[in-house]
């Protein structure tokens, strides 16, 4: 194994984190000499640049570069420019790697030359009791579909994944991150690399963690920009890139209309009690597989529900923003919820 590769991390005020995201891949087992680790930092005002800095001067090969624009898809293309490695991989700043990441990620893309994109399994770190319950819905194929790199049911062919490793070849060819998404910018470019006849591969043996410290109200925003962005990326290729993405639309639709029809005839309000108890039926099921305490399972179904509602809601909203009214993404919109 002789592939060079980079490491690129956007990050912003993470100085409870980024030291330990950055030696976790200072001791792989990778060779150091052929990897390239680079911060690209959005002007922090913690200590994350000292910190970095330090890390710097004590490895040859740890980088911190400035994102002035302070956006995570300008950051990683920031970092993916910089460096002319054979394998560029992109990480968060939470994450802490597995010793045999680098090592796993590069055997995946050296066994098909149709391969353009690795990943692995994420294993979430839960840093309270919120943030575990709602690790739980995420990581059941009920809250979150098929996103197998959370639920880790699957090694094979899939339509994206976290903290992907990419060759070089697939920049070259398709470009770079796009720098107007805020959101869904890596499922953006999964799509255009898929599009483009690249194929990426899950793999089981690639391990990582990721540190959660979460809230119902940041879970909120952040899946309703997730479902708002989409609908902004769908203009753009003019297609719609996944059906799955659907669903949650589908849910907000039946709600909206179903309350109100319910007015309208008992039937209507019976046949609408008769589906909403089919959805928190299912929504039951699959939280007592992920737990078997009372209240954990009851949380669970509140989380199902605004994970489902809150992207819904953002792609309605996107879909009178982008394609009715044609308007262009608000500063508001561009905000970050983590």
């Amino acid at each position: 194994m002789n592939k060079s590769v980079a490491i690129v991390i956007p990050c912003r005020n993470e100085e409870d984190y980024i030291k330990n995201c950055i030696e976790s891949l200072l001791d792989v087992s990778y060779p150091q000499e052929l990897l390239s680790i680079y911060v690209c930092d959005g002007m922090s005002d913690d200590k994350t640049r000292e910190i970095v800095m330090e890390l710097s001067k004590q490895h040859f090969n740890v980088f911190l570069l400035d994102n002035k624009k302070q956006t995570t898809p300008f950051a990683l293309n920031l970092g993916l420019k910089k460096s002319n490695s054979d394998i560029k991989i992109i990480l968060g700043a939470h994450a802490k790697v597995d010793a045999e990441f680098i090592l796993e990620n590069v055997k995946v893309l050296e066994r098909d030359s149709a391969i353009g994109c690795a990943g692995g399994v994420i294993q979430n770190v839960y840093e309270n009791e919120t943030a575990k319950t709602i690790g739980l819905a995420m990581s059941s194929s009920f809250g979150v579909g098929n996103a197998h790199f959370r639920t880790g049911n699957k090694d094979g062919y899939v339509d994206t994944v976290a903290f992907g490793a990419y060759k070089k070849e697939v920049f070259e060819k398709i470009g770079y991150f796009d720098e107007d998404l805020v959101r869904n910018q890596d499922d953006e470019f999964n799509f255009r690399l898929l599009k483009n006849g690249f194929k990426i591969f899950l793999s089981n043996k690639i391990h990582s963690k990721y540190y959660v410290r979460a809230s119902y109200s940041k879970l909120f925003k952040q899946y309703y920009q997730y479902g708002y962005w989409k609908v902004f990326v769908n203009t753009k290729h003019k297609t719609i890139t996944t059906v799955r993405q659907l669903i949650p639309l589908f849910f907000v639709l039946f709600l909206i209309v179903g309350v109100a029809l319910s007015f309208a005839h008992s039937i209507l309000f019976l046949f609408f009690l008769i589906v909403l108890t089919a959805y928190l039926s299912l929504a039951f099921g699959f939280a007592m597989l992920q737990s078997k305490k009372i209240k954990t399972v009851f949380l669970l179904v509140f989380t199902f529900f605004e994970l489902h509602f809150s992207y819904g809601l953002g792609y309605l909203f996107g879909i009178f923003d982008f394609l009715l009214l044609k308007k262009k993404p608000s500063d508001n919109s561009k905000s970050l919820s983590r």
